[in-house]
């Protein structure tokens, strides 16, 4: 177990390189500089103290860099993951910030488990409609949430697309003075970050809007809010705190949900950004984030993940190695011991532009376009996932998301099973055709499925093979079922009836596979009863199933018997025992 546990969750062997030191330092120092008025952001856009999106960034850095397996992946608060946060009404606890260090510390626990047991793989069960919807209300949802620190107007509404209405039905509520300094430094952003600044340009109109703000107070105006006024920057790194386990039950589905969130963006930086050697390794980011997590929440941080953004910053900036990750969170802990008074002087209009730049930038009408193109599922799913995302708490719209993406596939495999008959030629060629509608008199009917075989597709299969009449007697349908692994409740009962119904008109069903544990189903629920059989395969390529021909073409020719004395075709085989007869079980193939 212990083995286990270190092949999984181990330190990297070098957190440094001497050869991009230099770099990695520069880089750090830019993504720690920019991550100040981010973090802020990320705190604002949770609904908590915006400090603690600050600790969040600074801790999720410091903890998921000893441990992803990306080295250049930066774990920060994410637009979507912060949307979830102030979905969860925190302040209903005795004590919010506890109940924040809870969900943070929960979240870890369940991204390390997806980690550990290398869950990576399951991703991929999400579509694209699924995420493209998704991501795309999150961008709008955050747009949204802000609409009210960037306008100064409190809105009114049960969820942000109804305070967003009230905003429209009240324009003469906005504060001007909020509103020059959140286009300010809107317009700030997107002029400096097409210069040499790039993304420190963030820094820089945030900045410029915060001085634009005390400039107004200072005339009079006292209407544009800062950070000081709704939390005090200590100047001081915090003390740890310990997760209140009487909120653990319900702390854990937003924190499942945080994690799903999480994993996705994350699994997108592993794929983005490689290491140097072309390595990637999503299970092992999955702990990586999963730490980042239980350190930002010990430290009153809020729940964090593999960003893209910050990401591309610090590879942009010129990082090689994790070490860039760790001088960035050393210089936010400098600005927050030295520079808190600073901080606290940051206008809350001027951080509500640098989100809703975000949150634009999140929404991509290509990708919109792109899947709507597509056909009309995917764009009814894309649809549905976005209007709920909008409309519902995003926990709940992240399990309904992954629900849709499920259905979606079921739907996609039970679509693609394809049932061809085989026809045998008597110069050992084998001949596709589409299956007969019924079944005739003293026919043999051999059957391939195409695709796969699970309960969605079970009656999919049964309506591809003939239909039974009164003139369907002594007749065989041989079903050719390779590499089936599982039959599942539904087929086995499907199964079974169309080979009662075979029985009742004096025919049987013969089922050939190179599965033993398909043949151990049949036999053990008797599937088949009298009317069937069971060949099971051998190491030579179609010989069971020609056996099985063979078989029933000498059985049809037979005379009939008297009901109740049917026997199966010669050389049939319902396999009770896997070592009976001349059938090895270490041969099997078909």
């Amino acid at each position: 177990m212990l083995t286990w546990l270190r092949e999984r969750i181990s330190l990297p062997r070098h957190l440094f390189d001497r050869r991009t030191v230099r770099r990695d330092a520069a880089a750090g120092a830019v993504l720690g500089i920019e991550s100040v008025p981010d973090g802020l952001a990320s705190g604002l856009l949770a609904g908590v103290n915006p400090v603690a999106g600050l600790y969040g960034y600074l801790f999720g850095l410091a903890g998921g860099a000893l441990f992803t397996g990306t080295a250049a992946m930066a774990i920060q608060g994410t637009g979507a993951m912060a949307i979830i946060v102030a979905d969860v009404d925190l302040d209903a606890y005795d004590d919010p910030v506890r109940a924040l260090a809870t969900l943070s510390i929960l979240t870890g626990v369940v991204m390390i488990v997806a980690g550990a047991l290398r869950l990576g793989r399951l991703l991929r069960f999400v579509s694209k409609s699924v995420m493209t919807g998704f991501i795309s209300a999150v961008g709008i949802s955050i747009v949204l949430g802000q609409l009210d620190n960037f306008t100064g107007y409190d809105s009114q509404g049960s969820n942000r697309v109804a305070a967003a209405l009230d905003l429209l039905l009240h324009l003469r509520g906005i504060d001007l003075a909020s509103l020059v300094v959140g286009l300010t430094t809107v317009a700030g952003i997107l002029v400096l970050q097409r210069t040499r600044l790039g993304a420190t340009g963030l820094v820089v109109a945030v900045a410029a809007g915060s001085a634009l703000a005390a400039l107004l107070n200072a005339l009079g105006s006292d209407t544009v809010a800062l950070v000081a006024d709704v939390a005090e920057v200590p100047g001081s790194l915090p003390l740890p705190v310990f997760p209140d386990l009487s909120a653990t039950l319900d702390l854990l589905l937003p924190a499942a949900a945080l994690a799903f969130v999480g994993l996705v963006q994350g699994a997108g930086v592993s794929a983005g950004f490689p290491n140097p050697d072309g390595t990637t390794s999503p299970s092992r980011d999955f702990i990586g984030q999963g730490a980042g997590n239980i350190a930002s929440g010990l430290f009153r941080g809020v729940p964090v993940g593999g960003s893209m953004s910050a990401t591309s910053l610090v590879v942009g900036a010129g990082a090689r190695n994790r070490f860039a990750l760790l001088v960035a969170a050393a210089v936010m802990a400098a600005v927050i011991v030295l520079f808190s008074a600073v901080v606290e002087l940051v206008a809350m209009p001027a951080l509500a532009g640098l989100l809703i730049v975000v949150g634009v930038s999140t929404v991509k009408p290509a990708k919109l376009i792109a899947v709507g193109k597509t056909g009309p599922v995917p764009l009814t799913v894309m649809l549905t996932t976005l209007v709920l995302t909008l409309l519902m708490p995003l926990q709940y719209a992240v399990l309904v998301g992954v629900g849709l993406s499920v259905l979606l596939f079921v739907i996609g495999q039970s679509s693609r099973l394809v049932t061809r008959r085989l026809v045998m030629g008597a110069d050992d060629r084998v001949i596709e055709t589409n299956p007969p509608g019924s079944l005739g008199e003293r026919e043999v009917v051999v059957l391939q499925p195409y695709g796969p075989i699970f309960f969605a597709t079970a009656n999919s299969l049964r309506s591809q093979m003939p239909d039974l009449t009164p003139a369907s007697r002594r007749s065989v349908v041989i079903l050719r079922l390779r590499g089936a692994d599982d039959a599942g409740a539904t087929l086995l009962e499907v199964l079974g009836t169309y080979a009662a119904g075979l029985g009742d008109l004096g025919s049987r069903l013969v089922i050939v596979t190179d599965n033993e544990r398909l043949v151990r189903q049949l036999q053990t629920d008797d599937t088949l009863g009298s009317a069937g059989s069971v060949y099971q395969g051998t190491a030579v390529i179609w010989e069971a199933t020609r056996k099985a021909y063979e078989d029933a073409v000498t059985w049809v020719a037979q005379d009939d018997e008297e009901p109740g004395d049917q026997e199966r075709p010669s050389g049939g085989r319902t396999y009770r025992d896997p070592h009976e007869g001349d059938w090895p079980p270490d041969q099997m193939a078909l």
